[in-house]
């Protein structure tokens, strides 16, 4: 298996856009999430992450700047019982209540698409994370457009069961900086995932690009007990 090192990854990539990493830490004892936001224009940089009940939901920095809420405010993490959503849009909310009908991970991601937000028709990329006695699996979802013809959907959803310890998937929306923004291409990017939880957070942070960087979110979860420890990072303060 070929581990990408985070650092390099993050670093070389000035626009990497909006991501998520999911995978298990190194001790073999955490499921372990990593959400973080960037920006570009004023908008999309007037936001902090601000606790949500057991998730989190992204909240404008300065309401009197804030333009259009469409697509900026959302909670990008949810809890469903045994289960953590992580999305970058509202999609988080369709996967909870579907969920909750009954419906799959997957099946509830058929209802959406990728992002109306011409040229750039935005992929949403979506994971779950499911620890229940003593066991661990996620998943990763992709929607985007067909090389940015908006009339066709491509879906992709990744499945890792019992996941290797030390061993993250990290899916982002852009695969660089551009006008218009070219998506994500390929499967989630195997990396590596070093350290605790305090220095998975400033490998993450420090790596981002200093200009475009918003907010990152961490979560270590107990795979024996379901307990579980968050960081927030928000550069607007």
């Amino acid at each position: 298996m070929n581990k990408v090192d985070i650092t390099r990854e993050l670093s070389e990539n000035t626009y990497p856009g909006r991501g998520i990493i999911i995978g298990k830490s190194k001790d073999g004892k955490y499921a372990v999430t990593a959400y973080f936001i960037m920006g570009r224009s004023g908008n999309s940089r007037n936001r902090v992450f601000v606790t949500e009940g057991e998730g989190i939901r992204t909240q404008a920095f300065d309401p009197s700047k804030l333009e259009d809420p469409s697509l900026i405010i959302y909670a990008p993490v949810r809890v469903l019982g045994n289960s953590t959503i992580v999305t970058n849009g509202d999609q988080t909310d369709t996967i909870y209540d579907l969920m909750k009908e009954g419906r799959t991970f997957e099946e509830s991601l058929r209802t959406r698409e990728f992002e109306p937000d011409a040229p750039n028709f935005t992929p949403r990329i979506s994971g779950i994370l499911n620890i229940a006695d003593g066991k661990f699996d996620f998943m990763m979802s992709i929607l985007k457009s067909d090389d940015g013809d908006p009339s066709a959907c491509n879906r992709f959803t990744y499945a890792y069961e019992n996941p290797a310890a030390g061993v993250g998937r990290f899916i982002h929306t852009y695969m660089t900086d551009g006008n218009p923004l070219p998506s994500y291409c390929g499967e989630p990017t195997t990396v590596e995932l070093e350290g605790n939880i305090d220095e998975l957070t400033d490998i993450i942070w420090n790596s981002l690009n200093e200009d475009n960087k918003v907010s990152l979110f961490v979560r270590y979860i107990d795979i024996a007990t379901g307990t579980y420890e968050t960081r927030i990072v928000n550069k607007n303060k």
